[in-house]
């Protein structure tokens, strides 16, 4: 399967983009060499009438360098481009017509990101996205390519030429917000493996999602969310 995506999309593919460039584990906080995800189940979301926030009340809510300690820096955010990436072995992924592997089934249009770079441990790297929308079309599409991504315990992707191995797993997600998901993927490409985990919160018309160094999401993924849903 070839499609054409913008490598800035939430997914498979940027996360890829923010593991591998640093071609290096983190020796600290990943916990194998492969990789974990799994999603949270629970009863039917309801449809309260609350309005979902605007991308610019998301953008004040996201998490900034003070709020993260010392040794932070936000990085620069990268120029929009496109690359055509192949999804090979897994049937899942295909079956979302490459949604899951691109971030396509999160392109919602209120959103606010942000990403970080921290020098205590080595060039580790934490991510966070906000979407609002009503709570049944966060569930939804959240659940889509988290199923999707989980779906398959190795495959491989091919970025701009490149190909990248990913090894997946489901592991229990916090027990925060309305609805969970969590993942570790480990990437594998000449010859180095890195690890990123992804965790998502859904609270309400909120989700919160928090990527990069397993020790930096576990560590900010509570603080992320209390500014996130904060009134």
């Amino acid at each position: 399967m070839r499609v054409r995506v913008t490598t800035t999309a939430a997914g498979i593919t940027a996360a890829a983009l923010l593991v591998l460039p640093a071609c290096s584990s983190d020796v600290e906080t990943a916990p194998s060499a492969t990789s974990s995800s799994a999603r949270a189940t629970g009863p039917a979301v309801p449809e309260p009438g609350s309005s979902p926030l605007s991308s610019a009340a998301l953008t004040e809510r996201l998490l900034a360098a003070g709020d993260l300690g010392s040794g932070y820096t936000r990085k620069l955010e990268r120029a929009e481009h496109d690359d055509d990436v192949t999804v090979l072995g897994c049937p899942a992924l295909d079956d979302l017509g490459g949604d899951a592997a691109t971030g396509g089934s999160l392109d919602f249009p209120r959103k606010a990101t942000t990403a970080f770079t921290y020098a205590g441990s080595g060039d580790s790297e934490v991510s966070e996205e906000l979407y609002s929308d009503t709570p049944g079309k966060l569930s939804d599409g959240m659940g889509r390519i988290f199923d999707a991504m989980t779906g398959c315990l190795k495959y491989q992707i091919l970025v701009g030429g490149s190909a990248i191995d990913i090894a997946t797993r489901k592991t229990a997600p916090p027990h925060l917000g309305d609805e969970q998901w969590s993942q570790l993927l480990t990437f594998s490409a000449g010859g180095h493996d890195s690890v990123m985990k992804q965790t998502a919160i859904r609270d309400g018309n909120v989700l919160v999602i928090v990527s990069g160094s397993p020790a930096l999401v576990d560590r900010h993924l509570d603080k992320a969310l209390a500014k996130a849903i904060s009134r």
